[in-house]
């Protein structure tokens, strides 16, 4: 039974959005699933706590209960994801046998784990061809019916007193029939003379059918309309739920869909909140996931969208490419800026990426994101954006006093601070000078300082996207085609153009690196050989630095402890936009070990060295930069293909179904490299044509 409201809009059910995407481990080969396993997007954590599990075979206890309580309701029911709610540990089974039923196979209980008081906080649900059948001694033992199907669902007792689905495996590895249905155990006591109309005749039958089948309606006028006729007239609790307006939930429905019919190896994931209405929502296309592969190092998770307010609640993932170019490794929509919304986020993004978190994380600064990356990506250093700290500066401070002697004594701590101690006295200085110690920002940024000031991140690699300079500005993926007033369906139309404009970009920059010599401006040995090693792009920054080898001078050693050696360099440098003052930089030089580290941390904000390393490696002879100073993620001469590798270990030959979805992905690289010109465009069709030959005659053969 579908239910539909008055409204003459189509309803848009959850059915078709999550038809894949919450198969966490879908997207994923199998050799990796069992890595997964702990990567799941429930906001609290799945532990045992000091229970003991065991294992319940067979489905005799939940047979009855279907039993006792009439016969499965619904039809076509929602499948089950991540985020979904229950009433009852019955509920749970009861939905999900529906949804196998439906679909074509039959349910076992896994596990099923007590507390020491024998109440029960946590379940798994199997497909019933899970595991395999212990080995018989028997004379006839019967035969192995099971597979080792991984499709199951696992849920927990929440603090709330309801059941969560916390984790879900929605593919079979054998092949699966909704005739077959009345075959399987857990289904048998439903029978056609039984099976009972569903009514709305009670509150209780009405949350039962809302546990299958959940209709989003686009709303209108600001009014959401829910299967509960009695909750309809209810205000919408938009901080649970995406603002949808009229049109919207059609537009998700056909962009995923395009998007999936496009790209095999999409990924993505909903959810819902508890009456079934859209909350968060997360994608990534196969670039994008193969993007993270080659720069992981360093992610920018912009929030500004949603924090703004704008139509479109858009959170983004974002790196940098051997260009130095933006590149998009995912993309969500938040309901709300709640620590549970941007800890779901995080997992959905986390098991995309197979739980490789990076080395870096930028945002800003948010107490709430900063708790949610914590939990997520306790490993992860974790910075705040500074060009989003100085963009608040005339909001936060443009009251003030002596508001342009605040700022410039402000840029001056931060940006010109070589040492922890130089910045500790500025800000010192700063705040007792203009008697702003009590402001709150200040201290916020204060308390902070550790994750934001450039003197206190020069270790962390930050691979260029954070500004060592008040000029400096990092670009966002969405600025050039989102506004705040841009409506959901417009963004998602430019979505696409956006993409391939950036795809093109970094083709362009590819070809111009391959095929343009890059022009020298000075006669460095350093310029020369980074010539034949990084692209162009990132070659014109480090000119920089090898041209400003010239303003370095008086450069001389001040003491040895051991296999190093401390030099000092001077250079002029530029202060306060116009004004010049000569600045010494310290670098710390070991010959035996090949190392050269400056007081600037350039290397490490950047990814090359800075000119004051570069005149103390040429002072000693040096004609090379050393090899631990060249990095992979900035070479022009390795290949980057971003088709989604699928290994083939795990791949039962035997089973259709892994051949099937093996071979299909496989030949998903050979249309990528085919399409790229008519040269291979016309070798893959004559190759094609060549198996399809040679596979005729393995089948004349066999016959």
């Amino acid at each position: 039974m579908t239910i539909r409201s008055t409204k003459t809009e189509t309803p848009f059910t959850l059915e078709l959005l999550v038809r894949p995407a919450p198969t966490l481990h879908s997207c994923c080969s199998p050799e990796i699933s069992h890595q997964m396993d702990e990567v799941s997007l429930n906001t609290e954590p799945a532990g045992d706590d000091d229970a003991d599990g065991y294992e319940i075979e067979g489905d005799c206890a939940m047979t009855e209960f279907v039993s006792q309580t009439g016969i499965m309701q619904g039809e076509n029911p929602l499948p089950p994801s991540a985020g979904m709610e229950f009433d009852s540990y019955e509920d749970v089974y009861y939905f999900y046998n529906c949804y196998a039923k439906q679909q074509g196979f039959g349910v076992r209980v896994s596990n099923t784990w007590y507390r020491k008081s024998k109440e029960r906080y946590r379940g798994k649900l199997s497909c019933s061809s899970a595991g395999f059948k212990k080995k018989s001694e028997a004379n006839r033992p019967r035969p192995e019916t099971r597979t080792g199907c991984p499709a199951m669902v696992k849920f927990r007792l929440m603090e709330s007193n309801r059941w969560r689905i916390i984790e879900v495996e929605l593919e079979h590895n054998h092949l699966i029939s909704p005739a077959s249905g009345k075959f399987y155990k857990s289904h048998k006591s439903i029978g056609g003379g039984t099976k009972r109309s569903l009514q709305l005749d009670s509150a209780e039958e009405v949350q039962k059918i809302r546990l299958f089948r959940t209709v989003i309606i686009d709303s209108e006028g600001n009014r959401s309309i829910d299967v509960d006729e009695g909750e309809s007239g209810n205000k919408v609790d938009y901080s649970n739920q995406l603002k949808l307006k009229e049109g919207d939930a059609k537009a998700v429905q056909n962009f995923f869909s395009r998007l999936q019919l496009m790209d095999p190896d999409f990924f993505y994931v909903v959810d819902l909140n508890e009456k079934g209405c859209l909350r968060n929502l997360f994608w990534a296309d196969a670039r994008s996931r193969v993007a993270y592969t080659y720069f992981s190092d360093v992610v920018a998770i912009d929030t500004t969208c949603l924090e703004n307010k704008f139509e479109v609640p858009l959170v983004s993932f974002s790196g940098v490419n051997h260009h130095g170019q933006s590149v998009l490794l995912g993309c969500g929509l938040l309901a709300s800026g709640t620590i549970e919304s941007y800890t779901w986020l995080f997992r959905a993004w986390l098991t995309c990426i197979l739980g490789r978190p990076p080395q870096a994380i930028i945002t800003d600064q948010c107490r709430t994101l900063q708790t949610a990356i914590a939990d997520v990506f306790p490993r992860a250093s974790h910075c705040l954006c500074l060009s989003q700290i100085m963009h608040k500066i005339p909001e936060n401070l443009g009251g003030s006093f002596e508001y342009e002697a605040i700022k410039a004594a402000f840029i001056r701590a931060v940006y010109y601070s070589l040492r922890v101690e130089e910045f500790e006295a500025a800000w010192e200085d700063m705040v007792q000078r203009h008697g702003i110690r009590d402001h709150k920002w200040l201290q916020a940024l204060y308390d902070d300082r550790k994750r934001w000031v450039p003197v206190y991140l020069k270790d962390i690699f930050l691979a260029g996207m954070f500004p060592m300079q008040p000029n400096e500005v990092v670009s966002s993926f969405s600025e050039e085609f989102l506004v705040k007033s841009t409506p959901l369906k417009e963004f998602l139309d430019k979505y696409d153009q956006a993409l391939q404009t950036h795809h093109q970009l970094e083709a362009l920059a590819d070809l111009d690196s391959r095929n343009s010599s890059y022009m020298f401006k000075s006669g460095s040995h350093f310029e020369l050989q980074l010539s034949e090693l990084y692209t162009n792009d990132i070659l014109r920054k480090f000119g920089k630095e090898v041209e400003g080898m010239y303003s370095c001078f008086s450069t001389r050693q001040l003491n040895v402890d051991g296999p190093v050696i401390t030099y000092t360099v001077k250079e002029q440098t530029e202060v306060d936009g116009n004004r010049r003052e000569m600045r010494d930089y310290e670098v710390l030089y070991n010959p035996s070990e090949m190392e050269v580290l400056c007081v600037c941390g350039m290397f490490n904000f950047k990814g090359y060295l800075c000119r004051h390393a570069l005149s103390i490696l040429n002072q000693n002879g040096m004609q090379e930069i050393p090899a631990q100073y060249i990095l992979s993620r900035w070479r022009k001469d390795v290949k980057r293909s971003y088709v989604y590798d699928h290994s083939c270990s795990g791949i039962d030959i035997n089973n259709p179904v892994h051949r099937y979805d093996h071979l299909y992905k496989c030949i998903v690289q050979v249309v990528e490299e085919g399409r790229k010109s008519q040269d291979r465009y016309k070798i893959a069709l004559q190759e094609l044509d060549g198996i399809l030959n040679k596979l005729c005659i393995t089948e004349d053969c066999a016959l």
